[in-house]
Order: structure tokens, then sequence, then C-alpha cells
């Protein structure tokens, strides 16, 4: 990005191809891709890149996350709770990234939708808890449905007892069906990733605001002190494995857990080892199902890997907390001494008001402190309990079309997009009814090679920030909290750096700290972090909790005050700046940074 000041983002028509990538739009589904047809308007809006959730590209089918997500967000603005200031977003994917734009209420129908939101929204407000506890039935009900989908291999034969009952339908049907079921499910599980999400964001955005009212001079990162020190169930995988490193030592079986390249095999010997080993184990079986159904990605990619699929993920975890303990450190998040700064800045500020502002002020943070945990637990039980249930059923679909000659690799299914994949599907089917080689045998391999060479192109060059024209004003609650998206963050990117070389950002969660840059990518870096090291990412994921007691502070490209990044550091007391824009791009391991959490910037030192 320049450093230059400009104006205006990079047009999506204008910004030329990566070397090796033509050709990339057609692989999306054409709602997804920035349309001719539409020029004028698109340039005229402003899309920012959502690094967030998608750090990396997307391939055609983990599109299906960006259209069920934008979707299902919108929904709940528009349609159940009529927010009155925000709609929804558009959404694009722009050589293999997604752009988000900002769909703001007109101005003329702002009034007018308040009485019914604060109805709706009151309503959820008011019976909060019985509603959540709604909400995790069905969530648990939905992965449950999930787990039961299947895609076996068509038989040679339907059996003859179906033919003497007169079923009448072929195992294509069933086949057929799952899919549809796989494909439905998980618009269910988005659906109620949106329910209470929003709510979420809007109650603390509205704590927010009156804050800056009645304290005009109050730094962000003290309405967000407000309401930290919260229990979490987003936490509760991390706390499992502190308590397995606890019971390690205790049960004086920490020897195994410390080698080298901890496995599958280390688990083998704990077994073999007496029954201190086998205690110890059955502590690791409690905690996997359910808290192993969690990935050191996101959730919004098919090659996530899930704790529960690979022990090495865990146990290396295990193994840093175990060492640790062992040098007589602390591993525990301090909640105690979070509280007490939550209930001395609360008090501070609750004490300059005047009787008749003290209850609003009690009833805007009572809303928002009752609403704040679950803008990171459903993390847990959607992107990472639902999404990694979703995925593997896709991963075990894309097997058997490969073995049935449709792809050379497991994973390459998901080069199609998920309408494509649906017709390969009837492609196999047909093909097994009528007794002849599908088409699809001939035409994906050379097919998805193609897609797997535009996917590599895409991945060789980092996304802009943002393209086309900044708004006036952001009122939509997600692009400010989550992602950070502000007139300030506008101005800061279309700036570039300041006069003394700072990189700008959000102050997301404070304190200072000096080190070593480690640049980490995606989750595969991870190992690499060292102690004393400052993390700098386009994005942190809330798995990698059991990093952070390793490094000094932590930088993203994107993130807003109510972003996970955000939200996980101020939790566990490491310094934070988010919503940099070029952070990842800019520093390289190894360089030595400046960070300061307080104030929102990170200078390169050398």
């Amino acid at each position: 990005m320049s450093t230059n000041s400009r104006t205006v983002f990079p047009s999506p028509y204008e910004v030329p191809d990566p070397p090796g990538a033509a050709g990339w739009e057609r692989l999306y589904p054409y709602h997804l891709v920035f349309q001719p047809g539409r020029r004028e308007t698109d340039e005229s809006a402003f899309w920012f890149c959502d690094r967030q959730h998608w750090p990396t590209v997307i391939r055609p089918f983990e599109a299906i996350c960006v259209e069920f997500g934008v979707k299902c967000l919108g929904q709940y603005n528009t349609r159940y709770f009529l927010v009155p200031t925000a709609y929804g977003l558009e959404r694009r994917i722009h050589h293999g990234y997604c752009y988000m734009s900002p769909v703001p209420v007109p101005a003329d129908r702002v009034e007018e939708r308040v009485p019914e939101f604060q109805r709706r929204a009151g309503h959820y407000f008011g019976h909060w808890e019985h509603l959540l506890a709604n909400w995790k039935r069905k969530v648990l009900d939905t992965v449950r449905e999930l787990e039961t989908i299947t895609f076996a291999p068509l038989p040679e034969t339907q059996p003859f007892e179906e033919v003497e009952t007169g079923v009448g339908l072929d195992a294509s049907d069933a086949l057929l069906t799952q899919y549809d079921r796989l494909i439905a499910l998980c618009h269910r599980g988005w659906q109620y990733h949106f329910e209470f999400l929003n709510l979420g964001y809007a109650a603390y955005l509205d704590f927010f605001r009156a804050c800056k009212r009645w304290f005009p001079d109050i730094p962000d990162l003290g309405i967000a002190k407000m309401i930290q020190g919260a229990e979490m169930e987003l936490f509760r995988p991390d706390e499992e494995l502190k308590r397995l490193a606890k019971l390690a030592l205790a049960l004086n079986v920490d020897g195994p857990l410390t080698t080298a390249d901890p496995g599958q095999r280390t688990l083998e010997t704990l077994a073999a080892g007496g029954r201190p080993g086998r205690d110890w184990l059955d502590a690791w079986d409690a905690a996997r199902d359910p808290w192993f159904n969690f990935t050191s990605g996101n959730g919004f990619y098919a090659g996530d890997v899930y704790w529960r699929d690979d022990p090495a993920l865990p146990l290396g975890y295990v193994r840093d907390y175990v060492l640790r303990l062992r040098r007589g450190e602390t591993i525990d998040r301090d909640l105690p001494g979070l509280v007490a700064e939550r209930r001395r800045i609360t008090g501070e500020y609750r004490a300059l008001l005047d009787p008749a502002e003290q209850m609003a002020f009690d009833a805007k943070l009572n809303v928002a402190r009752q609403a704040y945990p679950y803008v990171e637990n459903h993390n847990f039980y959607i992107e990472h309990w639902t999404m990694g249930v979703f995925w593997r059923k896709a991963r075990e679909l894309s097997r058997l079309l490969r073995k049935a000659g449709f792809w050379p690799a497991d994973e390459d299914m998901f080069h199609l997009t998920r309408d494509e994949v649906r017709e390969a599907l009837f492609d196999h089917v047909t093909g097994w009814a009528s007794g002849s080689r599908p088409v699809g045998c001939d035409y994906w391999p050379p097919e998805v090679a193609r897609r797997r060479r535009i996917m590599a192109a895409l991945a060789r060059r980092p996304p802009e920030p943002a393209l086309g024209r900044p708004p006036r004003a952001v009122t939509e609650p997600f692009s400010i909290m989550l992602w950070g998206i502000d007139e300030e963050r506008i101005r800061s990117w279309l700036g570039g750096c300041s006069g003394d070389g700072d990189l700008i950002g959000v102050p997301a969660s404070p304190g200072t700290a000096d080190g070593p840059a480690r640049v980490v990518h995606s989750p595969e870096d991870l190992p690499l972090v060292r102690e004393g090291e400052i993390i700098v990412a386009p994005v942190t994921a809330p798995s990698w909790v059991p990093v952070f007691g390793k490094v000094r502070a932590a930088v993203t490209d994107i993130g807003g005050m109510m972003s996970h990044a955000a939200i996980v550091c101020r939790e566990y007391s490491l310094p934070a700046v988010t919503g940099t824009g070029s952070a990842s791009a800019r520093i390289v391991t190894g360089r030595r940074i400046h960070v300061d959490g307080t104030v929102g910037t990170v200078t390169i030192l050398d």
C-alpha cells in the first residue's frame, strides 16, 4: 500500500490480475464477483478486505461461508431485529479474498425502525438466559444431525429385499439427499450464528456511544475494561490443556509429554505406562469431547486441522504448559485482576454521573455485560464445532468422488463451488445408474489442476486492504466493533504510515512491549514462535491462546475493539494493536518493534 495520501482506494476493475491467475473470477458464483454491468455502482462503494475471517485465498467451495455468513448477518439486521441504522453487508470475492461493503439504512427510514427494533431486541435482552439456553439446544441438535450424515459408496446392485418390498428408490437418492442435508444444515448453523451476535455488538456499541456522551475524554479501552473479566466457554479448550498439564505433573507422567514431537505415540506411551498414565488419558478423553472440536485456524477453511483429529496440536500446547510450570511460571489467566480493574474503572466513571444518569449507565452496562460472553462463545459452537463436523463430512464426500475417478487428491473437491459439487455428484450417480463412465472423470482432473494453479497464483500477492470510495460515515455496528472500520481507520489506510514511521491501528489491549517480530501468516507458522517475540499477523484466532504465554504482544492487520484478537488479548493481559492495515506486509520476522496497545501504534525500531 502506498504511503502517499490519497482520497480513494483502487477500483476493483482496474487492479491487474496476479501473474498466472487469469480467469480466476469464473471459479466463483456470479453473485460473488464484481460484474462489469455494475461498475459505476461498485466503484462508488467502499469495500474492505475481511482478513479477520478470511486471511488467505478462498477456494470455490469454501466460499459457502461467505455466502451463508453474509446472508444470515443481513437477515437479522434487516428483517428480524430491524436494526435502525444498518441493513447488512454486500460481499464480493476479488482475487480470492473476501471484500465487504456496509449497506446503511436510508436516513429517512431510520426513525421508523427504532420502535420495532426496541420491541424485538428488548424481548431478547429481557429473556436472554432462557433464549440462549434454547439456542444452545438448537445448535447441539444441528451438530448431532450433521454427525449422522454419511456418504457411502454406491452398491453394485440394489438388494433384492428392496425389490420384494417395492421400495422404488435407489442408493443414489440417499446420496443426493445427504449432500442436500449437509448444505442445508450448514445454512441452519449460520443462521444460529447470528441470532444473538448482532445484538451482542449492538449492546456494546450502545454502551460505548453513551459513555462517549457522558465522558467525552474517555479512551476506548476504558470502556472495554468495564466489561472485561468474563467467564467464557471459548477459553475452555485452553483451560482444559492447562488442567491436563497440571495433572501430568501431579501424576508424575509429564516425561512423555515433553518430547520434541508429541503425537499419537505419546498417547500410546502413556497408555502402556501403568495406572497414572491411564488416569491421565481418561482426563484427556474427557476433555477431547467436546472441547477439542477446536482448530488452530478459524473454521472457515476446509483444510483447517482440528485438535480432535490431530493430537499433536493440543499435545504440543500441553508440553509448553508443562515446561512453564516446571520453571515455576503462572499459566492461569489473571481473572481476579481483570475483575478488580473492571470494578475500579467502572466505579470511578460512574461516580462522575448524577443519580438519574447512573441508572441509565447501570442499565446499559448490564446489557452489554450480559451480551458480551456470547460475542466469543458462539465462536466455539459454530465456527469450531459445527463447521468442524461440516468440513469433516465434506472431506468424506470428496474422498468418495476421488475414488470414483473425479479428481486425484482427497481434498480436490474444494476447488469446485457447492453447486458444481451437486452437478458432479449427479454425474456420478447417473454414470452408476446407466453403467457408463461419468463425464466428470475426464472433465474434472485437468480442470481441478488448472484451478489449483490459479489459487496458488492468487496466494502469491497480498490483497489491497480496501477498494473503491470511502464513505463519509460508517454506521454498521459489525464494521465498527468487529473489523475496526471507522472514519479514522479509513483515513489511516489512505494516508499510509505516519511521518515518524509508525503503523497506526486500534488500541485493542493496553500495555507496551518491545521485542523481535514473528510474522505469522497461518496456523502452520505457530510452532516457529519463540519466547519473547511479538506476533504480527493478518489476524489471530482464539485457538492461538496457548502461544500467548510465550509472546510479549500481538499486532494484526484488521480487527476492531470487539474483534477476537482484541478480546482475547485483553482477557489474557497481552498488549495488542489491531486494524493496522498492513503490519504483516511491512514488518518482517526478526525486526525489533515497539507496540503501544494503549494508544494504538507500532514502531519499527531497526
